[in-house]
């Protein structure tokens, strides 16, 4: 089932991308998009979610990467994008077309996700937007999901860089630094001989940056859920001390 909610209608700033097939207002390839598998995004989660949880708001859920991957564990999942070509792309989830921003379900779930460095690549008043939708869709006892950008993940002396995700090839080839912790970073993909690039804005944001990003939203921080400490797990500031 699907809805339709606010949408903007603007191209992201510093956003672009180029390739086959529909490009998001990202910078998005929805035909590489549909072909990229999860990377254990879906374990970290389950593992980071209170017993019997299973209820999963996913924002910026793209064409079902992660999504798919949830239901498979048995959650229920309503996906959230503001392109139409990738929610087209996800099965057996309920979706809604909406940017993030502003978006207002009346719902609340155990879980809301934001991943794909989304709290990272948003300019600073959006980012705020994003965590305050995060808190008004958690339960009370639930938990917001963050992904973002490790330390150093955009600094140009570490570009070049590349790896495989299966047969997709990912490189990150080119960073210019905009401003004091702002870089334009231009990501290329390789899948069978096609091939797709996409320049996004990186806001870097350590970690009391982002503590302080999340209590002005009515979160805290309550745990990294990885080594690499790009995952984060948040809980509402009303659920315990």
């Amino acid at each position: 089932m699907s809805e339709q909610r606010r949408l903007s209608g603007h191209r992201r700033a510093g956003s672009a991308g180029a390739g086959p097939g529909t490009i998001t207002p990202d910078g998005c390839a929805v035909e590489m998009y549909a072909r990229m598998a999860p990377d254990g995004e879906q374990h970290i989660i389950a593992g980071a979610v209170r017993e019997g949880a299973r209820s999963v708001l996913e924002l910026g859920a793209g064409a079902g990467r992660v999504t798919h991957a949830l239901l498979e564990l048995g959650f229920e999942v309503v996906a959230v994008d503001e392109s139409a070509e990738m929610l087209a792309e996800i099965r057996g989830a309920r979706t809604v077309r909406s940017t993030i921003e502003g978006l207002d379900l009346g719902e609340r779930f155990d879980a809301v996700l934001l991943a794909s460095y989304l709290v990272n690549t948003a300019e600073p008043e959006v980012r705020a937007e994003l965590l305050r939708t995060c808190r008004r869709h958690v339960r009370d006892d639930g938990c917001v999901l963050i992904q973002r950008e490790g330390a150093g993940w955009n600094d140009p002396a570490n570009v070049p860089r590349e790896h495989r995700r299966g047969p997709l090839r990912i490189k990150v080839a080119a960073a210019e630094p905009l401003g004091p912790g702002v870089t334009s970073v231009r990501m290329e993909y390789e899948f069978e001989g096609r091939g797709w690039s996409q320049t996004h804005t990186s806001h870097e944001l350590d970690e009391a940056a982002v503590e302080e990003a999340l209590a002005e939203a009515g979160l805290r921080g309550d745990a990294y859920l990885t080594d690499d400490r790009t995952w984060l797990r948040a809980v509402p500031q009303c659920a315990g001390s």
